[in-house]
């Protein structure tokens, strides 16, 4: 169930960037590493406007929409507004590189 409202709040900010940002929406034909710039630069003006504007209509707008459509799920559901960090997939990586790593040099010695 954690898993899903996870989800859902992640689902929530990109929809929430997409509604702001119109270059969000669609396909983008830039290069991998001018679409990682563009989404940050996307994320870094919103956490701008979010400081500047406490009350962010958008937001709202967004919210009333998501209300109107899920009027038939559970209200009394756990509401996530953030979800703490984890190294849990840092560690998994790190150690599935250096697996494939001592694979690699064990073949070449070989």
């Amino acid at each position: 169930m954690k898993h899903s409202s996870a989800r859902n709040v992640i689902e929530r900010a990109f929809g929430l960037l997409k509604g702001r940002w119109a270059i969000l929406r669609g396909w983008s034909y830039y290069p991998v590493k001018i679409q990682c710039r563009i989404i940050l630069a996307c994320c870094l003006l919103h956490n701008l406007i979010r400081r500047e504007m406490p009350v962010d209509p958008l937001e709202h707008a967004i919210l009333e929409d998501n209300d109107s459509d899920n009027e038939d799920e559970d209200m009394n559901s756990d509401f996530y507004t953030h979800i703490e960090t984890s190294n849990a997939w840092t560690t998994w990586r790190d150690n599935l590189a250096r697996e494939m790593f001592e694979k690699w040099l064990g073949n070449r010695h070989s």
